[in-house]
């Protein structure tokens, strides 16, 4: 068919809706070149006429046509309204599986809809006489064959910062009108008044009369303000219009704030905007940036989609409330089928009112159980301890709110009656010590649920529209304050589900952050049951596991930096998997935290014991409380005696300590001091990790460790340098010692130059590196503290340390860092945990086992790999040696010419490593065999098994020793 033919057929029909729809319909599939509903799909499965649908608002609905994944169509009598259409299919939505297009027609017009989640819906109107226009029939076209065509580029995203950026502004020049809860306040009132005008909770068109009128007499704004929040606050009216009941707490009798010209043009420009689309979990997040000084940093800064926090929400909340209603609505579809099937015997009217009584019998059993179900959902206590904006529990009510309204569509398809939705935002439970935040997780929660009930074709409002929101609490939730002015610990209100993402502060940190006297009380009150190397996170996790062992919660999952897999969190962790297990977790994921890109961990926990458990997306049997999975739980690792005293950090300076190598060798240069002594005494070569695996960067350091000030000031030239660049800095520490010795290494360093004193070289290893390597440094250089020490100078210690089977065992039992999520190597967990082989252990002397031919061939092999990559770092046609200065010091390696400085920078161990060319594997390959027959295995041996063996080993050696033990592993938080 033509678009000719097709305009000059429906052009004079008068048709009733009923009988043109068919008809119209098979008549666009031949315009359109798509095949009708019958001929593609027989079954009517997925493109069908009258496609059955329950409504969201009750009783039942049709889809005039339906095809799965594209549209729903709805047709109208001509001159009908097409928008009533449309709404009808809002309602007909949750039960036709969200089709992305809406269409309404009455054979003169198509009005098309797009209904794609998380973007701004986009509106195509068509008229008949249109159809002979491409442009037109290419977006019908677009219906039929391809809907993302249609997909609208603008996206509440968008809309959301547009807005926030807006009420930025305004807040800004707010500053010092109030104070800042009356700021904050006043900002969401007005941030409310937007939204309520955009989804016609205000009168069309009256909250722009405000501001229009508002503009022309500025100085009369407070008044006009206050006087609509008055109206809001219990209903009434307000300039001859009638104002609907609000208040929930929101409008609640503070008033307006000042405002000037200036103020008032941004309003007016933010009245632009449509704010029924804004994205509640966007806005909070942003505009919280926005309210807080402290956050304003950030407001460039991601913020944490929701599919991130669905990894918590779905497992723990919704998850377990589906399954409820699955074994619900198995026990009453057979009741409501019975009742559907109930015929009279005969048409006489006592069998046919027995019938009916049957009938309703049957139907009232099966709305009980469904009403039971329904008393729960809207029952349901979820508590966000850490709230924030309250994006977790947005997300979580929009959840809930979604399964009761697919209980109610599911029962209507079974014949029983409508019943009124009832779940609310007095579910949710929240606590947030931010006036900021909490203010705005009501209004989160607030608009989120209008939004909701609009998206699923639910306007009606009854009073007051916003429900008082007292569960979103502005406390501390972890400290309160005892009736004597003592700290205790602070209660949290029962809640069958906790969520969240508490505050990421490690334990070192947590003195700066918090204050010496909040963080005295905080490890105070919780002495007996959080360790003092824990992190802040921990306070929750562990707060949460007294709910569910007190039965006041059953199931929790929070959020935490994947520090918490390490040892000074996991005595919490232990308790956890050891009481109730882990039954789904997330060990390693990006996450925004404050702006800022880091890696976590989400760990879900129940105080039933769970049948199905998942890791990291697969099902496993056991998650581990440093959320590795399966029988293999190396957290039962501890030190052994025979690793310890040989692994140590490097110098901790606290201070801008180094200096360029130039800069050093001008002092050595120098004559001699006032005490006859050269500066070569405070000088060492200085070793930085970074540089081990890049290009070595020419460090030296100041060392006065051991004099007194005084002593110090007779090396005129390097005590000068640290009057200028650190004298000032360290006065400031609050570190009484670091201050008052400013002068000196924050960490006196004594440990590690006792520990290579005597050695002629020392085997390295970054503290956090991407990859797990080990190299040499030799005698005289001073490692810094991102660096740790194995304090021997023997190849066999260095093979064991680079062979697959260390590089394991620490991948394994190691803790993360970062945005690159780099492993972590510090001398308690990795290092003394690691069972070496038999006889080639680090309290064991080279000299002792120098005639074994297992530590002679891993010697050999960890040589020729040494060589190896020492030739293809510094490559002898590239460089030269020139002695130092002082005769003490190592021998300098330098670029032979500018060229050679050229090709030497991409020479560097991460390059090295990210592609590893075949020599190299080959050269591991063969450390890795010698070091596999040394522990007596074979050569294939597989990494699990490898690491099986190695934990028994461990564990055999732990039962022989004396000691052993998981205190202070040497845990750094970084």
């Amino acid at each position: 068919m033509t678009p000719t033919e097709f305009i000059r057929k429906w052009k004079p029909v008068a048709l009733t809706e009923r009988a043109a729809a068919h008809t119209h319909f098979l008549d666009l599939c031949k315009l359109l070149e798509h095949e009708d509903p019958v001929s593609a799909d027989p079954t009517g499965k997925w493109f069908t006429f009258e496609k059955g649908a329950s409504k969201s608002g009750g009783g039942e609905g049709f889809a005039d046509v339906w095809k799965r994944n594209y549209f729903a169509w709805e047709y109208k009598k001509k001159k009908r309204d097409l928008n009533a259409a449309l709404d009808q299919l809002v309602r007909y939505a949750a039960a036709l599986e969200n089709p992305p297009l809406q269409v309404a027609c009455d054979t003169d017009r198509f009005i098309i809809r797009t209904a794609w989640t998380n973007t701004v819906p986009k509106f195509f109107e068509i008229e008949l006489d249109d159809l002979v226009l491409p442009e037109k029939r290419e977006i019908l076209w677009a219906v039929f064959h391809d809907p993302e065509r249609l997909r609208p580029d603008e996206t509440r995203a968008g809309v959301t910062k547009e807005a926030a950026d807006k009420f930025s502004a305004i807040a800004s020049r707010l500053n010092g009108k109030g104070t800042p809860e009356d700021i904050a306040h006043f900002i969401n009132q007005l941030v409310f008044c937007f939204f309520a005008s955009s989804v016609k909770l205000l009168p069309d068109g009256f909250f722009h009369k405000l501001l229009t009128r508002v503009g022309q007499r500025p100085e009369r704004a407070q008044d006009y303000f206050n006087s609509l929040f008055e109206a809001m606050e219990h209903g009434g009216e307000f300039d001859l219009t009638d104002i609907a009941h609000f208040n929930g707490g929101l409008f609640d009798g503070r008033r307006a704030l000042p405002l000037d010209q200036g103020d008032i043009e941004l309003l007016v420009d933010a009245g632009g905007l449509d704010w029924s689309m804004i994205d509640p979990t966007i806005f909070g997040t942003l505009f919280e940036r926005f309210l807080d000084p402290g956050k304003r940093a950030q407001i460039g800064a991601h913020y944490t989609d929701p599919e991130k926090i669905s990894m918590i929400i779905e497992p723990v909340i919704l998850r377990p409330l589906r399954d409820e209603w699955e074994a619900v609505k198995a026990s009453i579809a057979p009741i409501a089928e019975k009742a559907s099937g109930i015929i009279p015997r005969s048409q006489s009217p006592g069998d046919r009112r027995s019938a009916d009584q049957a009938t309703r019998k049957l139907r009232s059993k099966a709305m009980e159980l469904r009403d039971a179900f329904l008393h729960r959902l809207a029952t349901v206590r979820i508590l966000d301890p850490a709230c924030g904006s309250g994006n977790f529990l947005y997300l979580a009510l929009q959840g809930i709110k979604d399964l009761e309204n697919r209980v109610v569509l599911e029962c209507e398809a079974m014949d029983l009656q409508p019943k009124a939705l009832q779940v609310g935002p007095e579910i949710v439970h929240g606590i947030e010590i931010n006036p900021f935040a909490a203010e705005l997780a009501r209004t989160t929660i607030w608009i989120g649920d209008i939004q909701w009930r609009r998206r699923n074709g639910i306007y009606s409002e009854p009073p007051p529209i916003l429900r008082k929101l007292d569960t979103i609490e502005c406390r501390d939730a972890i400290i309160a304050q005892g009736p004597d002015g003592a700290p205790i610990e602070a209660e949290w209100p029962p809640a069958e589900f906790i969520v969240g993402n508490p505050p990421f502060l490690g334990a070192k940190w947590m003195l700066d952050d918090l204050g010496e006297q909040e963080t005295e009380h905080l490890r105070l009150v919780y002495e007996s049951r959080v360790p003092t190397t824990s992190d802040l996170v921990v306070y929750w996790f562990e707060k949460a596991r007294a709910s569910l062992a007190s039965a006041a919660s059953e199931r929790a999952g929070f959020v935490a930096t994947n520090m918490i897999r390490g040892v000074g969190n996991r005595k919490i962790m232990e308790e956890i998997v050891d009481q109730f297990g882990i039954f789904e977790a997330w060990s390693d994921e990006p996450w925004i935290v404050d702006g800022a890109d880091v890696r976590v961990s989400l760990v879900c926990f129940s105080r039933a014991k769970q049948t199905e458990i998942t890791w990291n997306g697969k099902p496993t049997q056991r998650i581990n409380a440093d959320l590795t999975s399966g029988n293999l739980d190396l957290t039962l690792s501890r030190r052994l005696v025979e690793n310890e005293n040989v692994a140590v950090r490097g110098i901790e300076r606290g201070g801008s300590f180094d200096v360029s190598g130039n800069q050093a060798r001008d002092w050595l240069r120098a004559p001699s001091n006032p005490n006859g002594r050269s500066n070569a005494d405070v000088l060492r070569p200085f070793a930085l990790a970074r540089e081990l695996v890049r290009r070595p960067a020419d460090k030296w350091i100041i060392d006065f460790s051991g004099m007194t000030e005084a002593q110090a000031a007779l090396y005129e030239l390097p005590y000068q340098y640290a009057v200028r660049q650190i004298k000032q800095a360290r006065s400031t520490n609050r570190e009484v010692r670091t201050s008052r010795q400013w002068w000196l290494f924050r960490r006196s360093g004594q440990l590690v130059k006792e520990a290579i004193d005597s050695l002629d070289r020392y085997i390295v290893t970054g503290l956090v590196w991407k990859h797990r390597l080990f190299t040499w440094l030799p005698k005289g250089v001073l490692p810094d503290t991102r660096l740790v020490v194995i304090a021997r100078d023997d190849d066999t210690t260095f093979g064991v340390l680079s062979s697959r089977f260390h590089t394991a065992w620490t991948l394994r039992i190691c803790q993360y860092h970062g945005v690159g999520n780099d492993p972590v190597y510090t001398q308690g967990t990795t290092f003394e945990t690691f069972p070496f082989p038999d006889g080639l252990t680090p309290n064991i002397s080279a000299e002792h086992y120098a005639d074994d031919g297992r530590a002679q061939a891993i010697a050999t092999a960890a040589r020729e790999l040494h060589r190896l990559r020492s030739a293809w770092l510094t490559p002898p046609e590239l460089v030269k040696t020139e002695p130092e200065v002082v005769s003490k010091f190592p021998d300098r390696i330098l670029p032979t010419n500018a060229a050679a400085t050229a090709a030497l920078r991409s020479r560097t161990l991460t390059n090295l490593y990210n592609e590893p060319p075949r020599w190299l594997l080959d050269a591991h390959a063969q450390l890795d065999r010698a070091v596999a027959h040394a522990y007596g295995w074979p050569d294939d041996i597989s990494e699990t098994d490898a690491l099986a063996k190695l934990l028994d080993c461990n564990l055999v050696r732990l039962s022989s020793s004396a000691t052993g033990s998981d205190e202070d592993l040497g845990i750094e938080e970084e």
